[in-house]
């Protein structure tokens, strides 16, 4: 099949996705793994943009009309709480637990739920990312220009990224940047996993994370088993993504000996389970500031979302204060 013009600038697992009528997202996603998805005969991965006049070729694919029926089964309709909205952009302050999109045994997330909500919406199209974990800012664009204008921008590192991430221990106040190359993979499983990696391995992506500190957590008293008095030092961060690799903030901040409070895939997972007695029930990262240029006018514009109330309530009960000066 070939791209047309409306379809340009497009991830491949979303044209594919719309294209594919009855076909489980499960199946689109698992050959775009395999390597039986080409783009102009050269293989291609989910995010990988499509152009007008691309031709994508695809194996054999039976639509059954069990699967079809399942496809058609609408998400449900809801609104995020919006942060900013005009006729080109809207900036939603997404929840913890809910994917961007559907795909990867999620059914639907963000995006096809806003659709929903907004049938006389002609274009919603998400503009980023954000972990299902990871709460906070996230934008969607209303116009294919508006689209391309804010990826473009997300790309040449125009944007300001801010998180806001608590990790356990002390972080040393000296350690401002991880300059550290990443490397994403697949487990037996197929789930897909991050490591760090050695400056000249020829897989390693270049990842450059910032890091302030902004509070600090001294001794919150936990029963883990393993130290003495069981307390917990813990240090609120300003965690600024300078590259917006998968995992970036998550495995950039494990590698340092000091994960993300209530992470499951790179955490400590004894602490976690203590953490949660105290009231911790997610991981505590949270997409805290987001600054842009807007698409059509230029203008620079800073967005903030607030720590959600169970961030905020356990950001209380372990009496975080400012770092000493």
């Amino acid at each position: 099949m070939s791209v047309d013009a409306e379809s340009a600038g497009q991830r491949l697992d979303n044209f594919l996705i719309r294209q594919l009528k009855g076909v489980p997202k499960t199946h689109i996603y698992r050959i775009i793994r395999s390597g039986e998805v080409r783009v102009n005969r050269g293989r291609a991965q989910a995010d990988t943009r499509v152009a007008a006049g691309d031709v994508v070729r695809l194996p054999p694919l039976r639509t059954s009309e069990r699967a079809a029926e399942k496809l058609e089964t609408p998400a449900p309709a809801r609104e995020f709480p919006v942060l900013y909205e005009d006729e080109h952009l809207v900036a939603i302050d997404k929840p913890a637990g809910v994917a961007v999109h559907g795909g990867s045994g999620v059914s639907f997330g963000v995006i096809e739920q806003m659709r929903q909500a907004r049938p006389d919406a002609k274009f919603l199209e998400l503009v980023h990312r954000l972990d299902r974990d990871t709460s906070g800012i996230l934008l969607l664009a209303k116009k294919r220009s508006s689209l391309t204008r804010l990826q473009d921008q997300f790309r040449d590192r125009e944007t300001g990224k801010t998180y806001l991430a608590l990790v356990t221990g002390v972080w040393p106040a000296n350690k401002k940047v991880i300059d550290v190359p990443l490397h994403k993979y697949l487990q037996a499983d197929g789930e897909r996993r991050v490591k760090v990696v050695a400056r000249d391995d020829p897989d390693g992506m270049r990842s450059v994370t910032l890091v302030k500190v902004a509070q600090v957590s001294h001794g919150l008293p936990l029963a883990v088993g393993r130290d003495e008095r069981g307390d917990c030092d813990l240090t609120l961060l300003e965690v600024t993504i300078k590259t917006g690799r998968t995992h970036q903030i998550r495995v950039h901040l494990a590698s340092q000996g000091h994960p993300i409070a209530g992470d499951d895939k790179y955490g400590d997972f004894e602490l976690n389970k203590a953490l949660q007695k105290h009231g911790l029930k997610r991981m505590f990262l949270h997409a805290w500031r987001l600054q842009f240029n807007h698409p059509a006018t230029g203008e620079r514009i800073e967005l903030l979302a607030p720590l959600p109330p169970e961030l905020k309530k356990f950001s209380d009960h372990a009496v975080l204060a400012p770092p000493p000066v």
